[in-house]
This record gives structure tokens, C-alpha cells and sequence, in this order.
């Protein structure tokens, strides 16, 4: 093996570590404030916006759905999230700031585009303290896992 090929497959390891760790931590935090603040049948929520309102009534499979749901889209953010980092090296320069814009931008795209896309087809109206308390917790809870573990294990 060549310098160029071990330095690529170290890369890539990194990357993937990168995404697994921001993607595991950011999507363990969230689901756990969420069955905290909304109850533990927040899964078959998650998974009523593939299955629609049928999934409110679902068993295991359904609540499992949900949990490989709600990490899938935690991992796509912080493979997001590493991808722009490549070309934006601030934000692994800054990942206090940008990991809080990130996890504001995560909170907005699922409210705007997302969930009113989804089976649910959720779009409100929301009250204002609710919409508030999304941007903060996902500015904490997913933005920052994401932008440190990125800065930590991707190089």
C-alpha cells in the first residue's frame, strides 16, 4: 500500500468516525430530550412521518422504525455537516459558532421543509416559545456533537 492509497483509507476511517460518533451522540441527546419532553412514544411519531397517522398505533417494529429514523437523519446531518467542512475548513476552525448556526439550520429545515413533506404533513401554525426552545435545544443537542466530533476525528 502505497503513502497516497493508506493516507485516502485513514481518511475515510476518519470520516466515517467523524459521522458515527457526531451522528450517534447528536441523535442519542435529541431523542432523549424529545421522549423526555414529548413522552416515549416518540419513535412511532418519527415513524408516522413515513407511515402516516397508522404508525401512532404501531408495535415494536414500528417504535424501532422510528429509533433507525430519527439516527438515520442524524447521521445525514453530520455527514452534511462533514462534507461542507471539507471545502469550509471555518468550520472546523470554529465549531462553537458554526456548530450552534448548524443545529439552528437542522431545527429549521425539518420544520420547513421535512415535516410538512412528510406522511404527517405537519406545518404548524407553532406557538413562539416552542419554535424558540427547537432552535436551542437543536443548536445544543445536534449542532454541537456534530461540529465537534467533525473537528475532532475528521483531519
Amino acid at each position: 500500500m502505497t503513502g497516497d492509497s493508506a493516507a485516502r483509507l485513514s481518511g475515510k476511517r476518519n470520516a466515517l468516525l467523524a459521522i458515527a460518533v457526531g451522528g450517534g451522540i447528536a441523535g442519542t441527546l435529541d431523542l432523549l430530550q424529545a421522549c423526555i419532553l414529548f413522552g416515549w412514544n416518540i419513535p412511532l411519531v418519527i415513524a408516522g412521518g413515513l407511515l402516516g397517522r397508522e404508525a401512532f398505533h404501531g408495535g415494536a417494529g414500528t417504535y424501532v422504525l422510528g429509533v433507525f429514523l430519527h439516527f438515520f437523519i442524524a447521521c445525514s446531518a453530520a455527514a452534511i455537516y462533514y462534507a461542507a467542512s471539507r471545502k469550509l475548513r471555518f468550520m472546523t476552525e470554529h465549531p462553537l459558532v458554526c456548530g450552534l448556526f448548524f443545529g439552528a439550520a437542522v431545527e429549521e429545515v425539518m420544520n420547513l421543509i421535512v415535516l410538512p413533506l412528510s406522511a404527517l404533513r405537519a406545518k404548524g401554525p407553532y406557538k413562539l416559545d416552542d419554535l424558540i426552545l427547537g432552535l436551542l435545544v437543536h443548536m445544543v443537542v445536534v449542532g454541537l456533537p456534530i461540529s465537534f466530533s467533525v473537528r475532532r476525528f475528521a483531519k
